[in-house]
């Protein structure tokens, strides 16, 4: 809207009759309202009045547009108490885009935009029913990465289609800058049993977490030493196979070929199917060819795209499932660690909407 913006104003009452209700006026939004109409009265356009009354333009144009079509008693409607005024459905798609284009919002916000741009309030406990019915949802905001690509989804499916296609003679983990020798299967590995689906992922878990609610007689203090993991702990998730669990010094490519080796030593005779990110130690060359060795296949996720791997969900419920055990030492730490893991990932809950998405045309495929 332009600022030099002036519509047509129809001048239900004269200047004299506009000073006197100003007078008599006790009612702060009666005031802003003729206020803005005096304004108008004196030249100045939507934008000008709204905003010498701390309102937007837009609310300027409405306010402009009530007055014309019913004067004082659409532009001040009964603020008293009782139920707040309703928006109509064009101001109630209006305030949908509003919200669209800001989200996320907290509730606080809500009640200003509610108030500057429609001059309606809610009371507290209905406004949530009412952004229901709207469409909203109420929920913790998803960081989105912004490297993250747009369609994160397509890429891994394509990703894992080519994983699975036996017609290709090119070794799978092999990019065409790469060095030709060593590119062999290990002379002990078979990998004719089915293949063997997993999700590789490290993390930090440790035992101790001031999220969580205790009891206590005085204050609520915690005292007692706790005990500190510096190293990861760097997990394989699978489906349909043995997962694996380690705690190396850190994550380089040494050490992760050495879970790898792990991952092969507990799944012989299958083919080995890993997703996993695009950390340096696991897209390295190194890393690459000692996992096609193995008879391991590496589909990596797209960038900033941990949402699509399903051991994330694994490490949460470890994370919140091991923090208030008490325990005296590192060693006692990773064995509850490792017996935690290994009871979750008996699970496929945590991939089931992977498996729906990615994996359904291959099941036939698996060990």
């Amino acid at each position: 809207m332009g600022g030099d913006r002036r519509g047509e104003l129809v001048r239900h009452l004269s200047e004299e009759e506009l000073d006197r209700l100003l007078d008599e006026a006790d009612d702060p939004k009666v005031v802003k309202r003729l206020t803005f109409v005096k304004r108008l009265y004196k030249g100045a356009t939507y934008e000008e009045a709204a905003d010498d009354v701390g309102k937007s333009a837009s609310t300027g144009s409405r306010w402009a547009r009530r007055w014309n079509d019913g004067g004082l008693g659409q532009l001040t409607p009964n603020f008293g108490g009782g139920r707040p005024p309703k928006l109509g459905d064009e101001e109630q798609e209006c305030l949908l885009e509003l919200l669209r284009e800001g989200q996320p919002w907290k509730a606080q916000e809500v009640h200003q935009l509610l108030d500057e741009e429609f001059d309606v309030e809610y009371h507290p406990d209905y406004l949530g029913r009412f952004l229901r019915n709207l469409g909203l949802s109420y929920a913790k905001p998803r960081p989105k990465r912004p490297s993250r690509p747009e369609n994160a989804d397509e890429i891994l499916e394509e990703r894992v289609a080519d994983a699975f296609d036996e017609e290709t003679e090119t070794a799978h983990n092999k990019r065409p800058e790469d060095e030709d020798e060593g590119w062999v299967l290990d002379d002990d590995i078979c990998t004719d049993g089915g293949t063997v689906v997993g999700f590789c992922d490290a993390s930090h878990p440790q035992p101790y977490d001031n999220s969580h609610r205790l009891w206590y007689v005085d204050d609520p203090t915690l005292e007692r030493p706790l005990v500190k993991l510096d190293e990861p702990a760097v997990g394989c998730y699978t489906l349909n196979g043995e997962s694996v669990l380690t705690f190396p010094e850190d994550q380089s490519k040494e050490n992760i070929c050495a879970l790898l080796e792990e991952v092969r030593e507990q799944n012989p005779g299958t083919r080995i199917l890993l997703v996993l990110d695009n950390f340096s130690s696991h897209i390295c060359e190194h890393t690459r060819k000692r996992a096609h060795q193995l008879g391991i296949d590496l589909v990596f996720l797209p960038v900033g795209s941990p949402h699509l791997n399903p051991i994330e969900q694994v490490w949460k419920v470890l994370k919140r499932n091991a923090s208030p055990i008490v325990v005296a030492s590192e060693s006692a730490f990773r064995t509850l660690a490792r017996r935690l893991f290994n009871t979750l990932t008996d699970r496929l809950g945590f991939a089931k909407s992977w498996i729906d998405q990615f994996l359904s045309p291959y099941l036939q495929k698996l060990s």
